[in-house]
């Protein structure tokens, strides 16, 4: 295995950590007064559109895409580092850069499987931060955690498609920028168990597709990034020509999307943890308890000592995931995207309630990123694959070698 980065990799890291320094962590009281200012608004604040200037003049946009025509050319293993700063401020970094999901993934499935015209009408846009998007495949009537449950249908009629069915946490949805929906669905309910799906593309404001409500993540909305929406297609009528890839192929369609998502999830969550980490060091530095400063403790020491073990040893495995997706490809990878995707947000989520303990009763207050930062770690041990599934399939695997 081979970490090292090229010296074009090493400049576009300094250009981050540097916008980060400058711009976006001085941001972030602008950001949340302005979120506050807005209580009825779903779209990102007016600072958001500021940053997203000058993280374009930077040179850091699109970052994500590897190796390809729309973005930067960097590698998996090259976005790492750059993903984890963004990480240190979720709800701003990743946006300013263009680098957000859920349209991280939407785009990738776009330039992997989209036609000419579906790239120009939806990729373009996107990659230009002009409109959002959202991806709608998590139902709220079947457990989900087993994506062959799908019940929403996807019926092909002359030289259209009918979708019908109920989607939940489609995230993005409620933004008033989010121009497009990535569906999954059954096209062929009699098909093998994994070539049953498809995906196709709906335009919001399609006759029969309703927005049905916003749904809330631990008490938060995360209005500031479109919140994240039910939504009730009803004999909703598409072009065929909205198909994305083959009929019957969503479901590996999905994988593909999924695999870059899950570890650009992980990337992320590593930078959440270091910035946990780091304000705990601060804080248990500046207070005393007990006649001594409160990072003397055994306990704390003890703490910040397992949160250091930790996070380095998730960061290697998400190199290493990294590295095998550029060299063996994603397929190659699969059981160490699994095993990152548990890794990842149960060391973050560890961390950082270890420096909301630190802090006391102000690490649950809006005064520090810290509760933010562990619904979204929560949140991420089940998103994209609840840690179960991600844990049975690297067993799975592991088996396989002794069957």
């Amino acid at each position: 295995m081979d970490f090292a980065f090229s010296e074009r990799a090493l400049e576009i890291q300094q250009r981050a950590e540097e916008f980060l320094r400058e711009c976006v962590y001085p941001a972030e009281e602008t950001f949340a007064a302005q979120v506050a200012e807005r209580p009825d608004s779903w779209d990102s604040p007016p600072i958001m559109e500021e940053l997203k200037q000058e993280a374009r003049k930077r040179g850091l946009w699109n970052l994500f895409l590897p190796h390809s025509e729309f973005g930067a050319g960097l590698s998996n293993l090259e976005y790492a580092p750059i993903a984890e700063l963004t990480g240190r401020s979720p709800l701003i970094a990743p946006e300013a850069m263009n680098c957000a999901a859920p349209d991280t993934g939407n785009m990738e499935i776009l330039t992997m499987f989209g036609t000419p015209a579906q790239q120009e009408r939806w990729l373009k846009p996107l990659l230009e931060g002009e409109i959002r998007s959202c991806f709608s495949m998590t139902e709220p009537e079947v457990a989900s955690s087993d994506a062959t449950n799908i019940a929403t249908r996807i019926e092909r009629d002359g030289d259209s498609y009918v979708v019908t069915g109920r989607k939940w946490w489609s995230s993005g949805a409620m933004n008033p920028r989010c121009k497009v929906s990535i569906v999954m669905g059954v096209s062929d309910p009699d098909g093998p168990r994994h070539r049953r799906h498809s995906m196709i593309l709906v335009p919001f404001g399609t006759p029969g597709m309703t927005v049905v409500r916003p749904t809330t993540v631990f008490g938060y909305t995360d209005a500031s990034h479109g919140g994240h929406a039910e939504i009730l297609f009803e004999g909703v009528r598409v072009p065929a020509s909205n198909l994305l890839g083959v009929e019957n192929e969503g479901f590996a369609l999905a994988q593909a999307r999924l695999g870059p998502g899950r570890i650009h999830h992980c990337m992320r969550l590593i930078g959440m943890a270091e910035r946990a980490l780091e304000l705990m060091c601060k804080r248990t530095l500046s207070r005393s308890t007990f006649g001594r400063v409160i990072a003397e403790h055994g306990v704390v020491q003890e703490w910040i000592a397992e949160a250091r073990i930790r996070l380095e040893q998730a960061r290697l495995l998400v190199l290493k995931t990294a590295w095998l997706m550029d060299t063996v490809g994603n397929k190659g990878a699969a059981m160490e995207i699994s095993a990152i995707k548990v890794v990842a947000p149960e060391t973050a989520r560890w961390v950082i309630d270890k420096a909301i303990q630190a802090h006391g009763a102000a690490g649950v207050s809006q005064d520090t990123p810290l509760a933010n930062l562990y619904s979204h770690a929560r949140t991420l041990q089940l998103a994209d694959g609840p840690d179960e599934v991600h844990r049975r399939s690297v067993a799975r695997r592991e088996l396989s070698r002794w069957r």
